[in-house]
Formats: structure tokens, sequence, C-alpha cells
């Protein structure tokens, strides 16, 4: 607009330039003649030695050139008698209307000074404008590549690193889990990004994810929701047009910083039913849903400055494939009911009981483990072990039973999620069945709550039973036990 504006003014102060001096040179012009002419007559009156006045001499000059009969007298005589004169009439008639223009070269000249003052403000303010705008990301920016942790020692197993972990919370900050919490919380980060931690208050959901991020040497970020969260921008921030910033959220910055790094990120959503988790958590719902983590990308802002950071492309961001989302939830009449969309993409660990101290109060070394060497444990745990055969034909018994009995069923997400549980909770040193009984009453069992269970008390008791011809008398537990509870209904 600047460039516009200067552009404008440069033309008009050229333009009246050049009329002004047209206007000087038809001036000089027309004093030239008038001297010339004037010139001439005193010459010839001065070559007729003045013996008559001026005038009287004029006339008879006149009268002597119309009565020869000379061409060249006749036409010299219509040259200066009648053509000059005219000429001059209307050059001195030219010539006043040019001075009139004069004026209007002075407003010109005006309108071109108000005009560049103008482009000179609109630069400046343009300027300004574009020094108020950079960097609207203030610390995005700012954020290096996160060095890796290489101070603990290194894990060897997924069954070493549940062993350490479960001594380090112990003796080092005075935390404990007993051995299936412990593996239900490594085997789920297998399996799932996303995990709940739900039951009582004060039975340690939110201090098992603290606990673990200082284990790994990378200390997780506790997000405490708020009951007005609604949408994504409650998670990631927004734009502030007054202040044409972006508020950056804690949670932004750790996605940036992870984008970035090798480590293994937490981030705790605590007390994440407070609000509806299927509104302002959709999106990564969503995204975490995509199979291939390189097309996993939220949208921060709808435009592109050029001095955005780098690795947000186009105004979005990519969800790390190195971060965990764990949500702490309670059950109590000030939340809200987490939906069965996200309980089927989340894996679910209950902490409904403490545990007793032990430990010999020995401390406990960090664990140096990068997400890459977390990701070779899983896959090595997942391809050297699989489902037994005879609890997969149990699995498709207990299918079978299941839709004829209470038109539930689990789908092929579920089925993925039992084999990978297993595999890793195995490995992490626990047996295949007691993995199966904790994933079909939190992942299957659970749908039983959706019925009406007031009506159901015959087929809820002829469950228990069938759950004890399948599997063995006195096996899966907790399937019997969730059944039990559910019958009191």
């Amino acid at each position: 607009m600047a460039k516009t504006a200067k552009q404008k003014a440069k033309k008009l102060d050229k333009k009246g330039r050049r009329k002004f001096t047209f206007s000087v040179i038809l001036l000089v012009l027309v004093i030239l003649a008038g001297g010339c002419l004037l010139a001439s007559l005193i010459f010839l009156w001065t070559q007729n030695e003045g013996e008559q006045n001026m005038l009287a001499w004029l006339i008879d000059l006149l009268v002597n050139f119309f009565l020869t009969e000379d061409e060249t007298s006749n036409m010299l005589l219509i040259f200066w008698v009648i053509a000059i004169p005219i000429i001059l009439v209307i050059l001195l008639i030219v010539n006043s209307l040019r001075r009139r223009k004069l004026k209007y070269y002075r407003k010109t000249w005006e309108e071109t000074a108000r005009i560049a003052v103008q482009a000179d403000r609109e630069e400046i303010k343009e300027k300004e404008e574009k020094r108020r705008r950079t960097h609207r990301f203030s610390a995005l920016g700012e954020i290096e590549a996160s060095p890796r942790n290489s101070a603990g020692k290194a894990v060897s197993s997924l069954k070493d690193l549940c062993e350490r972990f479960r001594r380090y919370a112990a003796n080092n900050l005075r935390l404990y889990y007993s051995e299936a919490q412990i593996r239900e919380f490594v085997a789920s980060l297998a399996v799932s990004h996303i995990i709940i931690l739900q039951g009582m208050s004060g039975t340690g959901k939110t201090s098992l994810t603290y606990a673990f991020g200082e284990f790994i040497g990378n200390p997780s970020s506790i997000i405490p929701v708020q009951p007005m969260w609604k949408e994504r921008s409650d998670l990631l921030g927004y734009y502030n047009e007054f202040t044409r910033k972006y508020n950056e959220t804690e949670l932004l910055r750790k996605m940036y910083e992870a984008n970035k790094s090798q480590n293994i990120y937490i981030t705790v959503l605590d007390e994440m039913n407070i609000a509806r988790v299927e509104y302002y958590f959709a999106e990564f719902l969503s995204l975490l849903e995509i199979p291939n983590p390189e097309l996993r990308y939220l949208e921060v802002v709808t435009d592109k400055w050029d001095d955005d950071p780098p690795d947000l492309k186009d105004g979005r961001i990519k969800l790390p494939e190195n971060m965990w989302f764990v949500g702490t939830a309670n059950n109590d009449d000030s939340t809200f009911a987490i939906s069965d969309k996200v309980y089927d993409r989340a894996m679910i660990i209950d902490l409904d009981s403490r545990t007793t101290a032990f430990g010999d109060g020995t401390k406990e070394e960090t664990a140096d483990i990068s997400y890459p060497e977390f990701i070779t444990l899983i896959d090595n745990a997942q391809r050297g072990y699989e489902i037994t055969r005879r609890n997969e034909r149990r699995l498709r018994m207990l299918d079978a039973y299941l839709i004829e009995k209470f038109q539930i069923t689990f789908g092929n997400r579920i089925m993925r999620q039992i084999r990978s549980y297993i595999s890793v909770y195995v490995n992490c040193g626990g047996e295949e069945l007691d993995a199966l009984d904790d994933i079909l009453c939190k992942k299957v069992l659970r749908k039983l709550t959706y019925k009406d269970l007031s009506l159901m008390h015959a087929e809820l008791e002829e469950a228990a039973q069938y759950f004890e011809t399948l599997f063995g008398e006195g096996k899966m537990p907790r399937c019997r036990s969730f059944l039990a509870r559910a019958n009191k209904l």
C-alpha cells in the first residue's frame, strides 16, 4: 500500500513540473515575439527619420502596403498586421489560463506532499505491524532438540524395566504398587497411546505416572483438566487477536519438544472426566487411530507466517509418536461418564486399593531407555510370544456366548489389543491367563454397564458359571468378580 502511494505521488509531482515548465516557455515566447514586433516597428520608424509621429507613420505604412502591387509586400502585411496580433492575443489568453493553472499546480504539489507523507506513515505502520506480528509463538521457536537421557542404567528387558521401576517408586519415592499394577501399566503403554487410570481418590493414580517420568529421567507433564473444556484449543491454546500472540499451553510446548527428541514423554490429564473427554480430546482420539504416524497432524492455527517455528507444518503440529496421554478418572457425582468410544481406544488400569509398603530403602538407579529402545523391546515381545491356541479357542467361544446372551461382542480393535497386551504382559513377568482375565474384564465385560442389569440377574449368574467352566475352577477372578458386582445392581 505504501509503495503504491509513493508511486502515485511521484507521478503527480512529475506531471506538475512538466506543466509548469511548459507555461514558463510559452510566456518567454510571447515576450520574445512581442519584443521582436516592437523592435521592427521602431526600426522602420527611425528609418523614416521621425518625420511624423509614430501612429501617423504606422497608418501611412499600412496604406502604402495595401496599395502596393507587390505580392511579397502583401504577404508581409498580412503576417505583421493580421497574423501576428492574432497569435499574440491567443498566446496572451493561453498564458492567462496557464497562470490560473499555477494555482492548480500548487494544489497538486500540496496533494503530492500530502500523499507522500501518508505513504511514509503507512510504511511505518506496515513495519510496525510486521514487527508486532513477528514470533507469534514466543516459546516454541526457542525449543531446541532435547538431549537423550543417558544418566541411568540401561534396561535389558521389559521384565527388568518393571522390576526396577517398582523398586524405584518404593525406595526412592515411597510410592508402593503391586507387581500386577506395574505390569499392567507397562503393557498398556505397548497397546495404546491413551491410558485411563481410574479408581478411588488417594490410590496413587497421578503418582504412578509421576514416578515413571522420574524413573526414565524425563518428568511427566501434569495438566489439570478444567470443567469448562470443550474443544482442542483448551489443550493446545489459541491465537490472541489483541496481543497478536499465540497463547501456548504446556501441552503444545511438550508436543513440539517431543517431536525433536528420542525420549519417552508422558502427559497426564489429571481428572480427565471432570469435562467431557470426547469433546476436548476428540481430534486426538481420531488421529491416534491412523496407522501411519506420519499422517497424524493437529491444526494449531489456520494460516502460516514466515516466522513460525520450523516444525509447524502449515500451522499444524505432528502428534508425537513418543508421547503417551494418561488420564486419571474419578467416578463420582462431580464427573462425567467416559463414553464407550474413549474406552475402546484406551487401556484401562483400575487402582482401587493401596499396596502395603515394602523395600529396603536402597536407592534404585534411573533407567536409560529411549523411545526407539522401548519400541524395540515391545516388538520383540510381540514377535516372541503369541496367545496360545487354547485361549484363542476360548475367546471365540466366549464371543459367541456373549453375543447370544447379552448381544455384546468385541471387534478387531479389541482383538488386536488383547493379543498385544498378553504378549507384553507375559514378557513383563506375568501369566497369560492373568493378562486375559484383566483385559477381558476391562474391555469386554465393561460393555455390560450399558445394559439394564437389574433385569439380567439370571443371565449374569449363568455367565459367571460359564467363565468357570470355560477357563477352569477358580480362574478368571476379575471377570467373575465383575459379574458378581453387576448381579447385585
